[in-house]
């Protein structure tokens, strides 16, 4: 690999997630010759995921780029409640591990000076610098930490748990469409739906996820329970080709991302850059790819930077609003009638939920989402407490 100019900043991702992966293409393609390294501590990046994500989520500027390595897109999708069922006119598409780890990996590898070094465990992160197990310390102006979420014990929260299995079936299934919720299920452990995405006529993930207080999940019940719902969907498998399975925090106390005045950055979970109220962090993710991507050329003045500023405190507005969505939810609705509070935002107009996706929700949005009748089992005084109804 050809030395870069002694004049080029290098920025150093340390965690080969989402937010690494999008920081290296949006970086790439603003700065082909960017000095960019990517450090992961398992045998390859991305880790084992399905990332999706609606139209709406992604900014102008990085549209063309997103189409280029997203891996399948529907022009609608449908929620299903038990009094209310619906198409929603909304763009969704998703993105998976193996296939962004591709992308990311080719595109390095064709820069003159990006790489990737995997099997790397890393020692210590500072502003300037990331020491590794073994003592070799690697330099950098701009040091973006995105290892993954820490324990905030100061932080009340609930769980999204999920378990999903992709099947290759023996015959058609005949699913054109998503369905994103599918809350008819028999409600377990809090609120409960079924997730189901095709990606071919004869593959599908069904995915089944619990809004819950607990974050327990014991795969093998899971995996039977998962099997069983394709089964009563006719979804008779041949194969199961992977499964994937996760607990993601849905806190409703403590803050969002902090403005920092110095390195390291702190992106993706590890910042606190995602969408408290449904775990999703890929718009979040987006928009830090496309600040670093803008200050590349000099990353030493990114803290100093009005947009850096402006974007933590919108990021920190829209974290304010999730999280007290999710305190209602869990300390003041019972686990029984949780599903009336998602049957009821799925009548708002598409509008709205697009910006709650996205995490760009308006004032007049969260009027739309809080006033009116109060879903089922609501209490107040349980609410105020702030102790999860479980």
């Amino acid at each position: 690999m050809p030395s870069p100019s002694p004049h080029t900043p290098r920025v150093l991702l340390v965690g080969g997630g989402l937010q690494s992966a999008l920081i290296a293409l949006t970086v790439l393609e603003a700065r082909p010759a960017a000095d960019l390294l990517l450090l992961e501590r398992a045998a390859r990046i991305g880790g084992n995921h399905t990332w999706s994500f609606h139209a709406g989520d992604v900014p102008d500027a990085l549209r063309a780029l997103v189409d280029g390595i997203t891996e399948h897109r529907w022009p609608d999708y449908d929620v299903a409640f038990p009094e209310r069922a619906r198409r929603v006119e909304l763009g969704y598409a998703t993105i998976s591990s193996d296939h962004l780890a591709a992308l990311v990996e080719a595109r390095c590898a064709a820069a003159p000076n990006a790489r990737i070094r995997t099997d790397c465990d890393v020692q210590s992160v500072a502003p300037d610098h990331v020491v590794l197990a073994g003592g070799e310390r690697l330099d950098a102006d701009l040091v973006v930490d995105a290892r993954g979420a820490l324990r905030d014990p100061q932080s009340r929260c609930g769980y999204q748990k999920f378990f999903g299995v992709e099947l290759e079936t023996n015959a058609a299934h005949g699913v054109v469409r998503p369905c994103v919720m599918d809350a008819t299920v028999e409600q377990i452990d809090g609120f409960r739906f079924l997730y189901v995405l095709p990606f071919s006529p004869t593959r599908l993930l069904v995915e089944d996820t619990v809004f819950s207080t607990r974050p327990d999940l014991e795969t093998s019940a899971w995996r039977t329970r998962v099997l069983h719902e394709s089964a009563l969907r006719g979804f008779t498998p041949a194969d199961v080709v992977r499964e994937e399975h996760g607990v993601l925090p849905m806190p409703w106390s403590g803050s969002g991302p902090e403005l920092q005045k110095a390195g390291p950055l702190r992106a993706g979970y590890r910042g606190r850059f995602f969408h408290p109220a449904t775990g999703f962090s890929f718009p979040q993710a987006l928009r830090v790819a496309e600040l670093i991507a803008r200050h590349v050329d000099r990353p030493q003045a990114l803290f100093a930077a009005e947009d850096y500023r402006g974007l933590v405190r919108s990021e920190q507005k829209q974290a304010r609003f999730a999280r007290f969505l999710n305190r209602l939810l869990f300390t003041g609705v019972s686990p029984a009638t949780r599903w009336t509070v998602f049957q009821r935002f799925y009548g708002q107009p598409e509008h709205v939920m697009a910006r709650f996706y996205a995490g760009q929700v308006s004032a007049t949005d969260r009027a739309r989402l809080l006033v009116g009748k109060p879903p089922r089992g609501f209490s107040v005084v349980s609410a105020l407490t702030g102790r999860a109804i479980a």
